[in-house]
């Protein structure tokens, strides 16, 4: 899949494409309706099709101090977007130049002049250009003065309520992944480094691979019934893992620690994806190593039989 930045010109090839526009972070069944509409009316006419992003986050852009919230790093994106059939992801870099371009400018000399858009396809809530002041009447208006086309997509429903990426989120913070994984149609995922640690969890029987976890959304912190895919060979792996701060330990520090049941091999420098199945229990500390031990087994077997 092409791999596009928005503030260069696009190959011939893929000018005329029908883009999906949004952020498209989560990419849950909102999200993928309205790239499955940009996708098929591409198909439909013989284009290709473009599925938009944005990175940063316009909120990290205006709000850089703001908790971390992504649910998808742009290399999981990519992937998403590749499963989805479409022809190639869009990456709108947001600075300063992004933000202080104005609705119709975005339509006629991003749009229009450097991509060559025939359609685009947004969710009915899109919002675009300085001070949000685009939104679907001007595409159609503005931008079909300009002989580009639009589609609107409804909000989709999930679980009795709409789809958002804000729902996934609280959703996660409350310790809750299979209610994610439902909205998302995929359980919930961490990829990163295996990194070196201080091999505590080595000398009581439980090794771990530790991931930072960096830009991610912070899920409720405590211990879960995890899988683990290694990406260099699509290995999937079965464990329950600890996120948070390890209270048992000093000095506390953030991480997320899987343990793969079954698995003696060596992971250190190898990028794996740790995916949310079902919430077991809260972080706690415990009053002696013994007591952490014995609850790990429990954790341990509570995991085996989620995933059986």
């Amino acid at each position: 899949m092409r791999w596009l930045d928005h503030r260069e010109p696009i190959a011939d090839a893929l000018r005329g494409a029908v883009i999906a526009l949004g952020n498209f972070d989560g990419f849950h069944i909102g999200h993928q309706t309205v790239a499955g509409e940009a996708i098929n009316w591409a198909h439909e006419e013989g284009r290709p099709s473009i599925i938009a992003t944005f990175d940063p986050h316009p909120v990290r852009f205006f709000k850089p101090d703001a908790a971390p919230f992504r649910l998808t790093t742009l290399e999981q994106r990519q992937e998403l977007y590749t499963g989805a059939g479409a022809t190639a992801m869009l990456v709108f870099h947001f600075d300063a130049e992004l933000a202080g371009t104005s609705a119709e400018d975005f339509i006629t000399e991003i749009l229009i002049e450097r991509f060559g858009a025939h359609g685009v396809v947004t969710g009915a809530d899109f919002t675009f250009g300085k001070g949000a002041k685009g939104n679907v009447e001007l595409l159609r208006s503005f931008g079909g003065e300009h002989d580009l086309k639009s589609r609107v997509v409804d909000a989709v429903e999930g679980d009795g309520a709409i789809v958002s990426s804000s729902r996934i989120r609280d959703a996660l913070r409350e310790g809750d992944p299979q209610l994610a994984a439902q909205l998302l149609t995929r359980p919930f995922a961490i990829r990163g480094i295996v990194e070196h640690g201080d091999k505590r969890g080595r000398t009581i029987g439980y090794p771990t691979a530790n991931l930072a976890v960096d830009k991610y959304l912070r899920p409720k912190y405590g211990v879960y019934a995890v899988t683990g895919t290694v990406l260099a060979t699509g290995e999937v792996l079965k464990g329950a893992a600890n996120i948070g701060i390890r209270p048992q330990f000093e000095p506390p520090k953030e991480l997320l620690e899987p343990y793969f049941f079954d698995f003696s091999g060596d992971l250190y420098g190898q990028e794996i994806e740790v995916a949310f199945h079902h919430f077991l229990r809260g972080e706690a500390k415990f009053d002696t190593l013994d007591g952490l031990m014995v609850q790990m087994e429990r954790d341990c077997t509570k995991a085996r039989e989620l995933l059986a």
